[in-house]
């Protein structure tokens, strides 16, 4: 039998022991957590390195590349190029469906603003290869296309249908390879249509801008345009007409026919060309 003292000898010896139990769990905590904290801080160190900034900027370029198809281009020129790829449908004001590969002009019209106002930007290389898309946003990459003061080259690669039109010829210089084509057709409308006169009238009015954006830029008048885009022998769905690459540039909608290479030599020309202009100003 234990008596009270022993009874109560063994309670604060437990409690003792608990003590030195709870303490020994609170130490390696302790120790866990400087340990935690002393990686972290390590981490930050290797970030501030110099020498491990090198992924994070190929993960930044890779992410500018996929979200907006730009991209800086450096060669032995050293002549100062950004690339702009204008591809799949040119999105307006609402969004395409998630399977659609489209050119926001959300992303597309800061960029060339950007250009136009860098010093560090020489001239401007920008591809084509779009299916058209929304009228308003397709002339508002164009106009800001034609406004740059900086040189610019474009290259039609599968096709510039439609709307792509005018971003094709916006350029100061256009090429087109041999297997691109142009398609020209009258403007269409989507969702509702009211059946009245001003609804045509206003379609007119747009048409007419394209058509009249068309012939400024390239060497076709705006009549034969227009014949073009009313031939209802060319395609077999739709009214309008389709220009293959050298169909394009003797119809004088695009300036030559060629690829890459052309285009980059082009670039390079008009680029030396405008600093001697520069400098004897």
């Amino acid at each position: 039998m234990y008596d009270d003292s022993d009874m109560k000898e063994y309670k604060i010896k437990k409690k003792r022991k608990d003590m030195e139990v709870s303490g020994t769990e609170e130490e390696r905590n302790g120790e866990s957590e400087d340990s935690r904290v002393r990686n972290a801080a390590d981490g930050e160190e290797k970030k501030g390195d110099g020498t491990k900034k090198e992924p994070e900027n190929l993960s930044e370029e890779d992410s500018h590349i996929k979200e907006m198809g730009a991209m800086p281009l450096e060669g032995k020129e050293q002549h100062r190029i950004e690339l702009l790829t204008i591809i799949g449908e040119i999105e307006g004001h609402e969004a395409v469906s998630g399977n659609t590969k489209a050119t926001k002009y959300e992303h597309l019209l800061p960029k060339l603003a950007q250009i136009e106002n860098s010093c560090e930007v020489d001239g401007v290389l920008i591809l084509l290869n779009t299916l058209g898309g929304d009228v308003e946003a397709g002339l508002a990459i164009a106009e800001m296309i034609a406004s740059l003061s900086k040189p610019t080259v474009s290259l039609v690669l599968g096709g510039s249908h439609s709307i792509g039109g005018p971003l094709a010829v916006s350029s100061d210089y256009s090429f087109i390879v041999p297997s691109g084509t142009m398609i020209i057709h009258p403007v269409r409308s989507s969702g509702m249509f009211i059946g009245v006169m001003q609804s045509l009238r206003n379609m007119e009015r747009t048409q007419d801008r394209i058509t009249k954006f068309l012939s400024e830029h390239s060497k076709m008048s705006q009549e034969r345009i227009e014949e073009l885009m009313l031939d209802s022998t060319q395609l077999v769905k739709d009214v309008g007409t389709m220009l293959e690459g050298k169909d394009a540039v003797k119809e004088g909608l695009i300036d030559e026919v060629g690829g890459i290479k052309d285009a980059l030599k082009k670039l390079h020309e008009m680029i030396d060309q405008n600093r001697e202009n520069t400098d004897e100003n």
